[in-house]
């Protein structure tokens, strides 16, 4: 006997393990995952994850290969922010003990990009606190990102917050090359999150850096309170938006902003939610973000099977682990570091070395 979900091409054996091979077989075929079919997968049993993991790699695989691409963030501007995001340290509603300061000078700038080419990074994110960036700011980033891609070959991501259509285009006409703006949960939990702007705002934002000619980067946040069912709709919606990066953030609850008191996440859940976000984004970029050191603990390197990306370093104001214990991990696993230079001459990047950190 199968029970089958409704809208689902995809029969599962009642009583008994899902095929997720078959599911992934179809994926790989140009199936598009359906809402049932993430609700599945994110509720799968743990005695299946390693199955489910197992096939979500067949799927990263086809599209990435063996390679893991590092990104390296620069909290370019912190605290200050007039939005009240729940989940944020930087937020007016936070009582966090975070630093705060204005834009960085671009020497600072400068060095966060030499960083991040020391430690192998694909991509150079520039962020900043704020609603939207006032002309100071969008002065100081526009100059700035030509100076950077002048001596290091670093793609820049831009993380300005809402951005009007002129913004966006001088951010193109300036180099950068994508632009991160996350939607953060599904519609429908939206303004359980934050009242001082909205989904749309989001949206609005994201259509903007697309008519720009700018690569998308948007993805969310696991753990703020949304059930599974939001979790899929988000998946889906990065889906219909086209993006061409999604990372993936689960929540550390920092003390002092009105989601402090949640912690309701453990490894394997984390594990079904990359392995179903790749399922539902076959050939999409998938970033393991803020929160895995926490959340997925000891079970880290497993999250590499399901998404291709990292950040190495810190985050926003949380610290992440050394960048010799990442080199580690992706060198154990077997797999390599894509850098920006083989990027852009097209050529296979080579394996990892022990001892790499440098």
């Amino acid at each position: 006997m199968t029970v089958a979900l409704a809208g689902s091409l995809t029969a599962f054996p009642a009583g008994g393990a899902t095929n997720w091979h078959e599911l992934a077989d179809r994926v790989l075929a140009g199936h598009a995952l359906t809402r049932d079919e993430g609700l599945a997968i994110v509720r799968a049993p743990d005695g299946e994850l390693l199955d489910l993991l197992a096939a979500a790699f067949r799927v990263r695989k086809a599209h990435f290969g063996m390679s893991v691409q590092l990104y390296f963030l620069m909290n370019a501007k912190s605290g200050l922010c007039p939005e009240d995001c729940g989940y944020c340290s930087q937020s007016k509603v936070s009582q966090a003990d975070i630093p705060r300061y204005n834009l960085l000078q671009p020497d600072k700038l400068l060095e966060g990009a030499r960083l991040a080419a020391e430690r192998q990074a694909k991509t150079y994110c520039i962020v900043i606190s704020a609603r939207g960036p006032n002309e100071r700011e969008m002065q100081a980033v526009t100059e700035i990102v030509p100076r950077i891609k002048a001596q290091y070959p670093l793609k820049i991501c831009a993380c300005l917050g809402l951005l009007t259509p002129e913004q966006a285009q001088r951010l193109a006409d300036c180099g950068v090359d994508r632009v991160n703006h996350n939607v953060n949960t599904s519609r429908g939990f939206y303004e359980q999150i934050c009242s001082t702007h909205t989904y749309d705002d989001r949206l609005r934002t994201l259509q903007a850096v697309r008519a720009a000619g700018m690569e998308l980067c948007s993805g969310g946040i696991i753990g703020m309170g949304e059930d599974d069912a939001d979790v899929v709709s988000m998946a889906l919606a990065l889906r219909e938006q086209g993006v061409h990066s999604i990372p993936l953030n689960f929540l550390q609850a920092i003390e002092g902003t009105p989601l402090a008191d949640s912690d309701r996440l453990n490894p394997r859940y984390c594990l079904k939610v990359l392995a179903m976000f790749r399922l539902a984004n076959p050939d999409r970029e998938l970033r393991i973000a803020g929160g895995r050191e926490v959340h997925l603990r000891s079970l880290q390197c497993l999250g590499l099977y399901p998404a291709n990306s990292i950040f190495v370093g810190d985050y926003l104001t949380t610290k992440g682990q050394p960048a010799e214990d990442d080199f580690r991990m992706i060198e154990d696993l077997g797999f390599v570091i894509t850098r920006q230079e083989e990027v852009v001459a097209g050529v296979s990047p080579p394996k990892l070395e022990s001892g790499l950190a440098h």
